[in-house]
């Protein structure tokens, strides 16, 4: 694995070890990437409690308790999509904060709206009174379909780090 996953893994997992937080992934482009770089790190298991591989939309509805209504009126690659991705990976494990990846990786897929690169992230963390407000964000990448990917990876593995930190 990249230098630059390995490190970012291992810094996500100290900074987790260190308040007590439990992992849990939601992602749809990215096919478990972001779990597989955090599960490179041993010991993991000490704070990343599950992934969701949601690629469909069935699965976002079925896994995560993404609303129907929201993927037919925003999209699955939507602000509003990662949002219930982030806080359905939170309602259905035992994590206390979660990360969420939805795009369109290419070569095809894309419109004149949500061209090829287009991911949208969520990020939740569970709060002590058990609310769950998501926090995201929509990024356009550039590149073929692996290095969307791992710029989406990269990001959504970042912004977890700096919520935790």
């Amino acid at each position: 694995m990249e230098p630059e996953l390995v490190a970012l893994s291992e810094a996500l997992g100290a900074a987790c070890r260190e308040r007590g937080l439990l992992v849990a992934t939601a992602e749809s482009c990215t096919g478990g990437w972001a779990a597989q770089v955090i599960t490179h790190t041993a010991g993991s298991s000490a704070w990343f409690e599950r992934g969701f591989v949601t690629y469909t939309n069935a699965a976002k509805t079925d896994m995560l308790g993404v609303r129907m209504d929201t993927i037919t009126q925003f999209g699955a690659v939507s602000l509003e999509t990662a949002g219930e991705m982030a806080q359905g990976a939170l309602a259905n494990s035992r994590a206390s904060i979660a990360l969420a990846i939805t795009g369109i990786a290419g070569p095809t897929g894309g419109s004149p709206d949500k061209p090829v690169g287009t991911v949208c992230f969520g990020w939740c963390i569970k709060a002590q009174d058990g609310k769950m407000k998501p926090s995201c964000q929509r990024r356009l990448f550039s590149g073929d379909r692996e290095s969307i990917r791992r710029q989406s990876v990269l990001h959504a593995l970042s912004g977890l780090l700096e919520r935790i930190t």
